[in-house]
């Protein structure tokens, strides 16, 4: 099939929004509650962010683990790195992911405002102003014959949907009603136009939505 552009363990509340309001350092989603939204994954086995043993089996490790499958690049926007908008005022910080973040690959992040690579364990993080399908261009190169992720936020998401750049999407519904913030759908039917969907539910009650191309 060769290279893919993927949404993977991409998160939205039932009534479809990825993000609450009013987002910060210390509130990375706003008014919504990260544990509510992706306990799921964090529960699992193969969480990307898990350090210690443990953890579940089953279908929601399943797509835990697809996460980093044949994986070479990611693009993101700017808003999942960090909370600066605007000119950087301090290239001292170098995003909220950690020293070792769960990329490791070359990850390229959406910004008018371009700064130098930084190296964060196996990740480095690359600065680009460029259109989607500039940046995927570069995000393709890079992966190396591996497929790219669109990792979010939301509007990276839909900005690559418009652009009809997305091959596939794994979206998980959480049980929750945000009520605003930034919405990725009104309802996933939407979609439908241009690609086929399966909805699997889970015992953790998440609903995983699972899109492919018509």
């Amino acid at each position: 099939m060769g290279q893919l552009v993927r949404v993977q363990n991409f998160n939205v509340s039932r009534d479809g929004f990825g993000t609450g309001e009013g987002q910060s350092l210390e509130r990375p989603f706003g008014h919504a509650d990260p544990a509510t939204m992706f306990s799921w994954s964090g529960a699992t086995a193969h969480a990307p962010m898990r350090t210690e043993p443990g953890g579940t089996y089953g279908l929601d490790d399943y797509f835990t683990r697809d996460f980093a499958r044949n994986i070479g690049a990611e693009i993101m926007g700017r808003n999942k790195f960090g909370p600066q908008r605007g000119p950087w005022r301090d290239l001292d910080w170098e995003g909220w992911w950690g020293e070792e973040p769960p990329f490791r690959t070359p990850v390229f992040v959406l910004t008018h405002h371009p700064r130098p690579s930084i190296v964060r364990g196996q990740t480095t993080f690359h600065f680009v102003d460029a259109s989607p399908a500039d940046a995927l261009a570069r995000a393709m190169e890079a992966a190396d014959g591996k497929d790219v992720r669109i990792g979010g936020g939301v509007t990276t998401v839909r900005e690559f949907l418009d652009a009809d750049l997305i091959d596939t999407m794994h979206v998980a519904v959480a049980p929750v009603d945000l009520e605003r913030g930034v919405r990725l759908w009104e309802s996933p039917d939407e979609l439908l136009d241009r690609f086929h969907l399966e909805r699997v539910p889970s015992p953790s009650g998440v609903v995983h939505h699972i899109f492919w191309r018509r």
